[in-house]
C-alpha cells in the first residue's frame, strides 16, 4: 500500500491562484475564454534551476510518452511504484504502459505540447500542467465554452512517482 503525498499549500494556492485569473468573468460579461500561452518556452523557465529542470522533465514526458505514444520511453520518466490517482488507469508504471498503449499508437514525437498549454506551475517536487479544455455548453449545444484541466505529478528520486488530475470514473 502507498502512502499518498499530500500536495504542499503553496503550490495549490499557486495552481488555484492561475485558474482563478484564467476563469474570473468579467462582470457584466461573458466568461473570458481560457486561452493557450504560445510561448511554452517561457513556461519552462525559472530562476530556480532544479524547478526549471522539474518542470522540463514533466514536459518533455508529456511530449515522449504521454502525447507521442512512446510507452518504451515510460522507464525513462516514471517510478515503477508510480500512484496513480485517475479512477480509470491503476496505479504502477506497467499498468499506466497497458493502458495507454491501447489508446495511443507511437507517432513522431513533437518538439512542443500539442495540448492547449495555458501554464505550468512548480514547486519542490511537484509540477502542475494546465490545459484549454473544451467543451459543449449544456444549456445550448450549437455553442462550446472553455475551461480548464490539470495534470499534477509529483517527482522522486527523478522519476514522476505520483500524478493527480480532475478525470471523472468512466
Amino acid at each position: 500500500m502507498h502512502a499518498s503525498v499530500s500536495p504542499r499549500p503553496g503550490l495549490l494556492v499557486a495552481a488555484a491562484a492561475v485558474v482563478i485569473a484564467l476563469l474570473a468573468p468579467v462582470a457584466g460579461r461573458a466568461q473570458v475564454a481560457v486561452v493557450a500561452q504560445p510561448d511554452q518556452e517561457r513556461l519552462l523557465a525559472s530562476a530556480d534551476a532544479r524547478i526549471a529542470a522539474n518542470k522540463r522533465f514533466v514536459y518533455d514526458f508529456w511530449r515522449e510518452v504521454f502525447e507521442g505514444g512512446h510507452m518504451e520511453l515510460a522507464d525513462k520518466y516514471m517510478a515503477e511504484s508510480y500512484i496513480q490517482h485517475n479512477p480509470n488507469v491503476a496505479t504502477g508504471r506497467a499498468p499506466f504502459v497497458e493502458f495507454f498503449s491501447k489508446r495511443v499508437k507511437p507517432q513522431p514525437i513533437e518538439a512542443k505540447v500539442k495540448a492547449p498549454l495555458v501554464a505550468i506551475v512548480a514547486e519542490g517536487d511537484l509540477v502542475v500542467l494546465s490545459f484549454v479544455r473544451e467543451g459543449v455548453d449544456p444549456k445550448d449545444p450549437t455553442k462550446k465554452y472553455t475551461t480548464a484541466w490539470f495534470d499534477m505529478f509529483r517527482l522522486e528520486s527523478g522519476k514522476i512517482a505520483e500524478h493527480w488530475d480532475a478525470a471523472p470514473k468512466q
